[in-house]
């Protein structure tokens, strides 16, 4: 269980580093958005090894939830625009030649 401050507010954020020490990872989150130079962190979280690795599993896990409640996460990459336009193009197959 958990108590959240009454002042507590939420951020928003689309961008994180994390960089490590043999004792703790830190991860620095912030929100990248167009006209802003270099993004200020909103928040740095440091976690221990085992803390940071038992949350990637917890966060795995709830995104299998989330995918299996909503569907797939598609990640930016995965398919071109003109895939995304057009849907799948498939380049037309040279006439099969006679066979000896």
């Amino acid at each position: 269980m958990m108590r959240l401050s009454p002042d507590l507010q939420p951020e928003y954020v689309n961008l994180v580093r994390i960089t490590h020490s043999p004792a703790e990872l830190v991860l620095d989150f912030a929100r990248m958005l167009p006209g802003i130079g270099v993004p200020p962190v909103a928040a740095r979280l440091l976690m221990s090894p085992t803390g940071a690795k038992l949350f990637l599993r917890a966060l795995a896990e709830n995104l299998a939830r989330y995918e299996a409640a909503f569907g797939p996460i598609h990640l930016p990459g995965e398919k071109s625009l003109a895939g995304d336009l057009f849907g799948s193009i498939h380049p037309p197959q040279p006439p099969e030649g006679d066979k000896p």
